[in-house]
């Protein structure tokens, strides 16, 4: 499996993935929903806000993840993964967790000190992410899930709280993903 930055010349491939793993996973709705921010994310988004990797496996694309950055009135350089999407006939065999490492650490690479998601606890914790609460780093929109508020520092210090508001990409400041 080849893990890879990548850039928008595959973008319908990327949003079709997205569209049917969630359509797959919860409803139809929510994959036109996800296909919508997958589409706004990589259409209005400055490169340099916006981190796509993407496994592939015999030319098929088997997974995607999206780090967009995440802004704080002190000045620290965050990005937040969201969406994730691993294809169904790859599910279940580490490509999710692989990717997400690999986006993690090329993160690291570029000077990136804190990583944040709105998700699955259980699922990732897997890749070092911690539950917070919205006292330690205050959320950019409300949360419909607050135990899914995720955070971990690529610089291996432990996570110190942080004052004033937070925010997110336009495509990604909307209620509905909270």
């Amino acid at each position: 499996m080849k893990l890879s930055l990548c850039d928008t010349s595959k973008t319908k491939e990327i949003i079709q993935l997205f569209s049917e793993t969630f359509s797959d996973s919860e409803g139809e709705a929510e994959g036109r929903v996800i296909g919508e921010l997958t589409t706004e994310l990589m259409s209005t988004t400055d490169s340099d806000d916006l981190f796509i990797f993407v496994a592939i496996e015999a030319d098929k694309l088997a997974g995607c993840i999206m780090f967009s950055r995440l802004t704080f009135e002190t000045g620290i350089n965050a990005f937040i993964l969201s969406p994730v999407a691993v294809h169904p006939s790859f599910q279940r065999q580490g490509v999710g967790q692989k990717l997400i490492q690999f986006g993690l650490d090329s993160l690291q690479s570029k000077g990136i000190e804190l990583v944040f998601t709105y998700g699955d606890p259980n699922y990732y914790s897997k890749v070092g992410f911690k539950q917070i609460s919205e006292d330690v780093v205050k959320a950019p929109q409300a949360l419909t899930y607050p135990e899914g508020w995720l955070a971990q520092s690529l610089k291996g210090e432990q996570l110190q709280a942080i004052s004033g508001r937070t925010h997110c990409v336009a495509a990604l400041d909307k209620a509905k993903y909270w």
